[in-house]
């Protein structure tokens, strides 16, 4: 079965060493939207990044591997976003967040 909605995408941009409570922000965010009841969410390692500070941050093995970026990702409803978007600010000290609007495709077996 398929189903087509509108929908937001969001991405929250922190680096691999920013914190929130004594875990990794991109933890904190990962468990809010998960507590949230946000469908589903996927963190990814970037392996050459940079952000605001200009500095260049890479997985390069002759480079030293730390700070490097991370994007966590989400898709729901605008509604949901717009909920979910007051505990990101309370999550990220450091980042970026963009949202898009998206059109998506929900592929199930009923």
């Amino acid at each position: 079965m398929e189903s087509q909605f509108a929908a937001k995408k969001v991405t929250v941009f922190v680096g691999e060493t920013d914190r929130h409570d004594g875990h990794s922000a991109y933890q904190a965010v990962v468990s809010m939207l998960h507590a949230e009841g946000i469908a589903g969410a996927s963190a990814t390692r970037g392996i050459l990044g940079y952000g605001g500070s200009g500095r260049t941050h890479s997985a390069h093995l002759l480079d030293i591997a730390e700070d490097l970026p991370v994007a966590v990702v989400f898709v729901d409803t605008a509604e949901a976003v717009d909920r979910i978007l007051p505990k990101l600010g309370e999550l990220v000290d450091t980042g970026l967040v963009t949202i898009e609007d998206v059109t998506a495709i929900r592929y199930s077996v009923d």
